[in-house]
């Protein structure tokens, strides 16, 4: 595997040690080791069924590794729940977008603004001050967010009834109100034009600097990889075969040879 070494100035955020899943016979994510380091746009490529979606399920608690260790901001996560994780710090989106087709906009943003919500169902049903406080201000947020993403005058709309790059980007908008300190975007230009591309692409940029995030993403579309991240890991049948800036996974054989091919200025 050939690794670029990061400086020793960078923080690192997110550490896996040597983490192993195995579904049945199959080795879905094979011993890999690999930092992300505090406010780095980190690409994760490979193949199809190479263990992307399995490394962010592991991150974020659906399963757990069956060996190795996972670390946030020096934290052992790795037997923490979903719910822990996302407390902690880390949301994220998924491949197949996951809203409340029938709620509005508006109220698919308040309820990832909900976590970190200090009242209970008690005090929201009497009505106390202190609920109706934090629920005025989780709302004035995810509106905040929703003009952030240029959805701000169809708050009131169904999700459901939204374009397809709308529906991804309300869907960042949800996992934000969640005030992580680590956004997951699993392929987030899927289905996406050219132009939408670029502007997906420089999106994310803005989302880092504004919101102070450490982004990593999976994401098929190599020129979009190779423009947007600082470093980039790939994977292949559960192995990590390379980890570095884009120019030195743009040319590393294996790579070439596992994914690329032909297709890396595609």
């Amino acid at each position: 595997m050939s690794e670029n070494t990061s400086p020793t100035n960078k923080q690192i955020i997110l550490e896996s040690k040597a983490i192993t899943r195995n579904f049945g016979g199959l080795v879905a994510v094979n011993n890999v080791s690999l930092t992300v380091n505090q406010h780095e746009i980190f690409g994760l490529i490979g193949p199809n069924g190479a263990g992307k979606t399995t490394m962010f399920n592991l991150i974020t608690g659906l399963i757990p590794p069956d060996r190795g260790e996972l670390l946030f901001a020096g934290q052992v996560i790795s037997q923490l729940s979903p719910h822990e994780i996302a407390n902690l710090g880390i949301a994220r989106t998924f491949q197949n977008i996951r809203l409340f087709g029938e709620l509005s906009a508006l109220e698919n943003v308040i309820i990832g603004g909900h976590l970190h919500t200090k009242s209970n169902i008690i005090t929201g049903v009497l009505g106390l001050p202190n609920a109706a406080k934090e629920e005025q201000k989780i709302r004035e947020e995810a509106l905040e967010l929703l003009e952030l993403i240029g959805l701000g005058n169809r708050s009131q709309e169904k999700a459901k009834n939204f374009a397809y790059g709308d529906q991804r980007r309300l869907e960042i908008a949800r996992a934000l109100a969640l005030q992580p300190q680590i956004l997951l975007l699993d392929e987030p230009a899927a289905g996406m034009n050219p132009s939408e591309k670029h502007e997906l692409s420089e999106f994310i940029r803005n989302l880092r600097d504004r919101f102070n995030l450490t982004i990593i993403l999976i994401e098929h579309h190599v020129p979009l990889v190779m423009g947007l991240c600082d470093r980039i890991a790939v994977l292949n049948f559960g192995q990590l075969i390379a980890l570095g800036e884009p120019t030195l996974i743009r040319n590393n054989p294996a790579v070439i040879q596992a994914y690329l091919g032909d297709n890396k200025n595609d």
